[in-house]
């Protein structure tokens, strides 16, 4: 069996639909508990208070843990789509090393030796920190 080209990203969200299915569930069941009390038509009672809070509470529930689910598919999909640009940059890199040498497909990457470095500066290049620090001792460094 051939395997795919790409992976298929991890999206996670089976234990989450599990809680948010669950709490579903519970508040359906407040619900038509707090609907049968209510069409019974007795007075109000702690009973009816129960299952109002109840109703409530776990529609709350459902509602906030399917937002998060909701997010965190998202967020894995960006995840996901995010590693593949990087990974496609990197073999851009890798490739344009290669092809280095054919003119007009790739620019490669600069590479400096001691030789080609530039010895006056301008005040926005950069320095790197070895530099700064052999500049700022002197020759103090044996």
């Amino acid at each position: 069996m051939a395997e795919p080209d790409r992976q298929v990203p991890h999206r996670p969200g089976a234990v989450s639909l599990f809680f948010v299915a669950k709490a579903g569930v519970f508040a359906l069941g407040f619900w038509i508990w707090l609907l049968v009390l209510a069409v019974r038509g007795s007075e109000a009672t702690g009973v009816h208070l129960i299952a109002a809070a109840g109703a409530i509470t776990t529609t709350l529930v459902g509602v906030v843990l399917g937002a998060r689910m909701a997010l965190q598919r998202s967020a894995a999909i960006r995840h996901a789509e995010l590693k593949r640009l990087l990974v496609d940059i990197s073999w851009n890199a890798f490739a344009a090393a290669g092809n280095a040498d054919e003119s007009g497909k790739v620019v490669p990457f600069p590479t400096s030796s001691d030789g080609d470095r530039p010895a006056n500066r301008g005040p926005g290049e950069r320095v790197p920190a070895f530099d700064r620090g052999e500049r700022n001792r002197g020759d103090r460094r044996r």
